[in-house]
């Protein structure tokens, strides 16, 4: 937060709901929307522990923020959690989407539990949290989800039903811009490739074998995600919707 004082605040007064933001890509999404302004509610599912540090850092800083327990798989508590941040704040201008799972195997030994469980996180959340958010949306609302590269390109085995669920994502942001557009809603997907988190750390092994796809031989950060998100629910991308945007360093050129 320290880049707070000397960061244009084009989000001042508004409200966002990030699901899926205690740690990775989504602590840095909720980090950017404070930063910009932004009153920040954001779901985390077991460790409480890093969620309120969060919280605390995002106020320590003078910003608002809420941490709520909720699983993105459970479609009741997904929706309760963003009728909590609403009502807790007033309203509701800006969601984000990026709860994910990745589940990875042969397509003889992947098992539907884990196929449903994808499903599930990766794409049913998506239509809940977007269905119960516009509830409380004005005009000028935004909808931003964190899909991926694999939508396009998935060049190595195991991952078909990752990318199936990705893929999905982009149908689902076309068909939600045409509904949400009347009301002056945007609805767009963002589309990382490899970016260095702890659950796909830039230095392993894995990652060296990826850099050789990309344009770019390296991994994102989480903050060059954050910034695009940021963006997206900004006042100068008002006439985005539809839209799947990369941010793959070059992934699926």
């Amino acid at each position: 937060m320290s880049n707070q004082a000397n960061t244009t605040r084009t989000l001042s007064n508004k409200i966002a709901f990030v699901q899926g933001g205690s740690r990775g890509i989504g602590a840095a999404i909720v980090r950017r929307l404070a930063a910009e302004g932004a009153t920040v509610a954001f779901t985390y599912v077991t460790s409480p522990a890093p969620a309120q540090a969060l919280v605390t850092e995002i106020e320590a800083a003078g910003g608002r923020a809420l941490a709520i327990q909720a699983d993105s798989s459970d479609a009741v508590a997904l929706k309760q959690a963003i009728s909590i941040a609403a009502e807790t704040f007033g309203g509701l201008d800006i969601l984000v989407n990026n709860a994910g799972v990745l589940a990875m195997g042969p397509i003889d030994q992947f098992s539907l539990e884990d196929l449903d469980r994808t499903l599930a996180v990766n794409v049913r959340s998506v239509f809940v949290a977007t269905q119960e958010a516009v509830r409380y949306m004005k005009e000028g609302g935004r909808v931003v989800t964190i899909g991926s590269t694999n939508a396009d390109r998935m060049p190595f085995a195991g991952g078909a039903a990752y990318a199936m669920s990705k893929s999905a994502i982009v149908g689902l942001t076309k068909g939600l811009s045409r509904d949400l557009g009347p009301r002056g809603i945007t609805v767009n997907n963002v589309q990382p490739g490899p970016v260095d988190t702890d659950m796909n750390p830039a230095d392993s092994d894995f990652a060296d074998s990826l850099k050789g796809l990309m344009s770019l031989p390296r991994y994102g950060k989480v903050e060059e995600i954050a910034s695009f998100v940021a963006y997206l629910a900004g006042p100068e991308a008002g006439y985005i919707t539809g839209a799947s945007l990369m941010i793959d360093g070059g992934f699926s050129a």
